[in-house]
């Protein structure tokens, strides 16, 4: 394994200490959520924390106040320190009271996701032994005020299950201080976003039962004294319309959201003028798309960033100044974590580069799975947590996701990454979303298949092929092509589901 140095890593790695196994921690960070909810109660009690769309508000004392009759109805009904709820509300405000409801009655949060199936649903509540179930046809548990004082650091805060697009979803035990943690790191790679406290604003429109809406954007907020407006699913007339009337700061999603939010219709017409930082990730970013969302959002910073449920969200963050010339990168290491390399078979990286599969750990990164030693044992090895990514680190440390391990297609020897691919795909005319998959063939192994989604505009397969052809090398270039005419699945954190897509496309005859 080969540790990426920080030579030339911009985020300060300032009042961090290393533990008896080597792994960083933050000396100076609120002990719980608990802790860090509380810092806001006491500092600025009237400010708004939380808005649901056509519903609630609730100041940070409101917040608590009615989280600990929750906390307190869940105590009256059994509860004990450590047992599982199941929260199954769509993103709103009564979400968001049952996690803290949860937390301050020392339960442990489940987020399950609304979108899921029912045979999905009855998978997380079994295996998470979900002692309570908190669904849609559930109201909120009620009683008197109750906020434990039993939580530590090392206590288990919430059980996020991951994406499940490999079989059976993974429950991802993260503790208060992989919470806490997470939050510090990308608040030190945005330090305006901290000073700018209770004027942070941001519009959550992806489901909370997700570490980037919920760790990436409700968590931050709440850290500096902001607001979380929740939007309980992505409705583009919505969204444009939601930030002047709430005066948005801070905007979180997945790059073709931004592709279809540019060209909407109202888009010229509405008031941008108060989003002062924009982020993306979750899906490859042309350049082109970067600098058209430097220009539309042209008094914001722009930034990418790579993460996974297991740590906490925010492994990496490409900064503003980096993010046309370099959109091809995640970034940097945010400032507790330590990333390294393990080299693996594939194409040689260039002079000064390593490429392999990353590993990262730190006290935001999760000691295992929940109920899988095996998979944990295979995960998680001398402290280090496998991500099952493949990557290529330039000589500045910059990280560049080269692929899933499962994902890159075998042609006839020659290693292609999907990635790149749907990085050359997405800049071709037209082109609003593509995923790239291997296709099956008796000679090659695999050759190279695009599932290409338009959104309102015709795609001309040849011209994206020839697009293609002046950006990749003639093997790379799909010998398969699908156009559809419904958005590409995605999980909640915008991932593609590639998964699904197999299941469902029928690829017809070879182009070449």
């Amino acid at each position: 394994m080969i540790e990426i140095p920080r030579n030339h890593n911009p985020f300060p790695r300032t009042g961090i200490r290393l533990d008896h196994a080597g792994v960083p921690h933050y000396d100076e960070i609120p002990p719980t959520l608990l802790d860090m909810l509380a810092e806001q109660v006491d500092s600025r009690p009237d400010s708004e924390a939380v808005v649901e769309l056509d519903a609630a508000r609730l100041t940070y004392r409101q917040l608590w106040d009615r989280a600990s009759r929750v906390a307190g109805g869940l105590r009256a009904s059994g509860l004990s320190v450590g047992d599982r709820v199941a929260v199954r509300y769509p993103a709103g405000v009564d979400w968001v009271l049952a996690f803290w409801g949860t937390v301050m009655a020392g339960g442990v949060v489940v987020p399950v996701n609304t979108r899921s199936s029912q045979p999905e649903v009855d998978f997380v509540l079994s295996d998470a032994g979900a002692r309570i179930d908190l669904s849609t046809d559930t109201a909120l548990p009620d009683g008197d005020p109750f906020v434990t004082e039993q939580l530590g650091p090392s206590d288990v805060a919430a059980l996020f299950y991951t994406s499940g697009t490999t079989g059976h979803p993974k429950g991802v035990p993260t503790t208060h201080e992989a919470f806490v943690t997470s939050t510090e790191n990308t608040l030190r790679c945005h330090e305006p976003v901290r000073d700018v406290g209770e004027g942070l604003r941001t519009v959550i429109s992806v489901p909370l039962s997700h570490m980037t809406g919920f760790n990436s954007q409700l968590l931050i907020a709440l850290a500096v004294g902001g607001t979380s407006v929740i939007m309980p699913a992505v409705d583009l007339d919505r969204l444009l319309a939601t930030v002047p009337a709430e005066r948005i700061s801070l905007l979180v999603n997945v790059p073709a959201v931004y592709s279809l939010l540019l060209r909407h219709k109202g888009f010229a017409d509405t008031d941008v003028s108060s989003v002062r930082w924009v982020g993306y990730g979750g899906a490859p970013i042309t350049p082109s798309l970067v600098r058209s969302v430097k220009d539309a959002f042209s008094q914001a910073t722009v930034f990418n960033g790579y993460g996974m449920t297991e740590s906490a969200s925010l492994m990496t963050v490409l900064p503003d100044w980096d993010a046309v010339e370099h959109a091809d990168s995640v970034g940097y290491a945010v400032p507790s974590a330590d990333l390294g390399v393990v080299p693996c078979r594939g194409d040689d990286p260039g002079p000064g580069e390593i490429m392999g599969e990353l590993v990262v750990r730190g006290a935001n990164v999760t000691a295992g799975y929940w109920d899988r030693p095996d998979i944990t044992a295979a995960t998680i090895v001398d402290g280090w947590l496998h991500t099952g990514d493949v990557v290529r680190v330039d000589d500045a440390g910059r990280v560049h996701i080269v692929d899933r391990l499962k994902d890159i297609i075998n042609r006839g020897g020659e290693n292609v990454s999907s990635v790149e691919v749907e990085s050359a795909l997405l800049s071709a005319p037209n082109v609003a979303d593509a995923c790239v998959l291997g296709v099956p063939d008796d000679v090659m192994g695999e050759k190279v298949g695009a599932v290409l989604y338009a959104g309102a505009d015709p795609i001309d397969v040849t011209a994206v092929l020839d697009h293609c052809r002046r950006q990749l090398a003639d093997f790379k270039v799909p010998q398969y092509v699908t156009v559809v005419t419904e958005a590409l699945p995605r999980n909640a954190g915008g991932k593609l589901l590639k998964g699904k897509l197999r299941e469902q496309v029928r690829w017809g005859s070879p182009l070449r």
